[in-house]
């Protein structure tokens, strides 16, 4: 199980490494819980991020425009990066959902075929009229996608656990196992939430409020919160520092 912590700002990058990040994510969470940053800071936090530990970039809480947010993820892998996430708002069902993730997986795989893609659906998508997480991980392997992330698009206090209980989010994670997709938990987790999420051994655990100092748009990831985290998911002496 690794963890991904979330970084806004090109000074987070020591933190979030040295406390033990197995993945650097890049996100603007000024716009949204996958908000898009610039290529420029996209491509510096890459740059000071150590070769080996790999880096994932969100394109945003995508809008039902599949050649959009095809360029989009294009330009997003030209950064670099080894993972990149959309996030599947706009489309209203699963056909609209898969041919968005299809045009993103097809361009990245005939640009930069190293690039990982990640469906990312919500938690809470019955509360706006999103795909049901449910459906996720089987038109992600219908799309061409390498994974998918479960995250919440509600940032109001409540979490992942709030809208999926055990039972249907250990079926996500199987299911992702079964279709040969990597499975990803993320939305609004703390540390009280390590226990579950030890049990259920997602490939992939997303944080950045969980190990930020004040709020997940302001504030800035601790080094101390993100070893306290890492230790909690895998044990005595995970968290151990690593060199930048």
């Amino acid at each position: 199980m690794r963890l991904l912590v979330s970084v806004a700002r090109e000074e987070e990058v020591t933190a979030a490494v040295s406390g033990g990040a197995d993945i650097v994510d890049v996100k603007n969470p000024a716009e949204g819980g996958l908000g898009a940053a610039e290529p420029g800071r996209i491509g510096r936090i890459r740059a000071l991020t150590p070769a080996a530990v790999p880096v994932s970039v969100a394109i945003g809480d995508a809008p039902m425009l599949p050649g959009t947010m095809a360029l989009a993820a294009l330009g997003a892998a030209g950064c670099g990066v080894d993972y990149v996430k959309v996030g599947l708002l706009g489309p209203r069902n699963v056909a609209e959902a898969e041919r968005l993730l299809a045009a993103v997986s097809l361009a990245v795989r005939e640009g930069h075929p190293r690039t990982r893609v990640i469906a990312a659906g919500y938690a809470d998508a019955r509360t706006f009229g999103a795909v049901e997480p449910e459906a996720l991980p089987a038109l992600a392997a219908r799309a061409g996608a390498h994974g998918c992330m479960l995250d919440t698009l509600a940032k109001d206090g409540r979490c992942l656990f709030d809208f999926l209980g055990m039972a249907g989010l250990a079926a996500f994670v199987q299911e992702c196992r079964s279709l040969g997709l990597e499975s990803a938990l993320a939305g609004s987790l703390r540390l009280g939430h390590a226990p579950q999420l030890t049990d259920l051994a997602p490939d992939i655990v997303g944080v950045r409020s969980a190990v930020c100092e004040g709020d997940r748009t302001n504030g800035r990831v601790s080094a101390r919160a993100v070893a306290r985290l890492r230790e909690a998911l895998t044990g005595a002496g995970a968290g151990v520092a690593r060199a930048v």
